[in-house]
């Protein structure tokens, strides 16, 4: 039996009808292969179509999902990454490298190595990595220990393995078995026999002195400050902190944003890197500076 339906006779404007068609049109509401001016009106009451100004995202909000999908990427979320991708690239106003970008983190091959992973740490399994870097070198590690860190909006693994052929520059030879890799540019993992590695990556002990407000605003590192104390009285007030460091590239980058009032003051060799570091960059910015 039919559904009885109401009759509505609308009067419009020149030139609404079109627009109406076209509205419908757009929106897939037919009858048959014709615009349904009926069925559009029927979806608005029953609240199935959006009304006014089409959704969009700005450039803020692109931003923030594009770092939400690829942390998902990393951590094998992959189909809640797609849906991401999915909203970015159907409301977001992207230039072409952007929306090239997108589509290329959720259609590039990605096995999920952040769970295989995660297995093989919880096993204490020793295993045989494939790797290509960013030079597009394919490099190969036998990884004796790993954990995953959160650098800088994104997931590392990193690692102890035997090889040391692919280290060049030797400035930390405590440091040298030690590896940062990005999960997306692992190509393959195979478990392999072997004793993990139970002490962990390789540390330098970094002796660190806050001044300033920084002598209370600093955030203990719980997982990585071994020392934390404040010495000295009136100016020469310091906040003394002993870091654990695996990796002296991010420790730069965390110092460089406390500015005057963080010092390095040992091992030596972490202290002169890093005032190469600012030697180079104020060679950049043309400030002369002694030998």
């Amino acid at each position: 039996m039919s559904r009885k339906k109401e009759t509505l006779t609308l009067s419009v404007p020149p030139g609404i009808k079109d627009k109406l068609e076209a509205i419908a049109l757009r929106l897939g509401i037919k009858w048959g292969k014709s615009p349904s001016i009926s069925g559009l009106l029927v979806a608005i009451a029953q609240q199935e179509v959006e009304l006014g100004e089409p959704f969009t995202l700005n450039p803020t909000q692109v931003a923030a999902l594009q770092q939400a999908a690829k942390l998902l990427v990393d951590s094998a979320h992959l189909l809640d990454a797609e849906v991401l991708a999915a909203l970015m690239l159907e409301r977001g106003k992207l230039d072409t490298p952007l929306r090239q970008s997108i589509l290329q983190l959720v259609s590039q091959p990605n096995e999920g190595w952040r769970p295989r992973t995660d297995q093989l740490m919880n096993a204490k399994q020793p295993f045989r990595l494939l790797y290509r870097n960013n030079q597009g070198e394919d490099l190969e590690y036998t990884v004796l220990y790993a954990e995953v860190s959160f650098e800088e909006k994104r997931f590392y693994l990193n690692i102890w393995c035997e090889e040391t052929d692919d280290i060049k520059n030797r400035e930390y030879p405590e440091l040298i078995h030690n590896r940062c890799l990005r999960f997306d540019n692992i190509k393959a993992i195979v478990p392999i026999s072997g004793q993990w590695r139970y002490e962990g990556l390789a540390h330098l002990k970094v002796y660190l002195h806050f001044r300033g407000g920084l002598i209370k605003a600093y955030e203990r590192r719980v997982e990585k400050d071994i020392q934390d104390e404040v010495l000295g009285e009136g100016k020469t007030k310091v906040r003394q902190v002993v870091r654990r460091v695996s990796n002296p590239f991010w420790l730069f980058r965390e110092i460089l944003r406390y500015g005057k009032d963080c010092e390095i003051i040992s091992p030596e060799n972490v202290r002169d890197r890093f005032q190469q570091e600012i030697k180079a960059l104020c060679q950049q910015y043309g400030i002369e500076t002694r030998d």
